[in-house]
């Protein structure tokens, strides 16, 4: 069984789950060479297994396996858990990269892909999970709304809210500049910081679902509002 290494020797535990034998190991040496440790699966339950098992600080996820597949393996996780995702797949369709999202995937990526646009997209998504020094970035407050990127936290009137990474951080931006107006392209860069295979309408997913959060209904929003034909705000107060 492989265990899991001290993070002062490696950047981070990646768990790959991918069938192709090929694809699983050209994963496993590009990310190996930017010194994260790799395990690699070939399925979706030996990915819940090695999961619960062993818990990474990452996880590449392809859609189509045999046993569980990559979307009931991100649905099963997102039960209890904010582990980042980056899921694969070879599907182009808009609407199956959005129901990866919409499952609370943090990232899409799809096939034939660069190996080294992946390891870039690794190293956001674990910045983006790694919380910063308390005196550098204090609780963000609007309203009744509380954003804590210390211990990564929401609460909602005093009520805790589970975020995944990528929701935290839309939120996140939009708290530090309350009442600020977002364009769909500004927070895709927030959330990605260079060019993804995603469209905009990643943004949507991700709004929609923190409105379902944070929101006493979500069909009616007062907190993260909708500004007709530029984006997003978070409502100041």
């Amino acid at each position: 069984m492989p265990h899991r290494p001290t993070l002062a020797a490696v950047c981070a535990y990646v768990l790959v789950a991918e069938d192709d034998p090929k694809q699983a190991e050209l994963l496993q040496r590009y990310l190996e060479h930017e010194g994260h440790a790799v395990v690699a699966v070939a399925d979706g339950r030996a990915a819940l297994e090695e999961i619960r098992r062993n818990p990474p600080d990452l996880v590449v996820l392809d859609v189509m396996m045999p046993r569980v597949d990559g979307l009931d393996v991100c649905r099963i996780l997102r039960r209890d858990s904010e582990l980042p995702v980056l899921m694969l797949t070879a599907r182009t369709s808009e609407d199956d990269l959005l129901l990866g999202l919409d499952l609370g995937a943090d990232d899409y990526m799809t096939k034939p892909y660069s190996p080294r646009e992946l390891t870039a997209r690794v190293r956001t998504l674990l910045r983006r999970n790694r919380p910063p020094a308390r005196a550098q970035d204090p609780v963000l407050r609007v309203g009744n709304l509380q954003v804590d990127p210390v211990r990564h936290e929401v609460r909602a009137d005093g009520r805790q809210v589970t975020c995944t990474p990528g929701e935290f951080h839309l939120l996140h931006a939009m708290a530090a500049e309350p009442g600020r107006v977002f364009s769909r392209e500004m927070l895709l860069r927030h959330l990605h910081g260079f060019d993804s295979y995603v469209t905009a309408r990643t943004v949507d997913v991700h709004v929609m679902n923190l409105r379902r959060k944070i929101e006493a209904d979500a069909r009616n929003p007062v907190r993260l509002v909708t500004v007709y034909g530029i984006g997003y705000k978070l409502a100041d107060g």
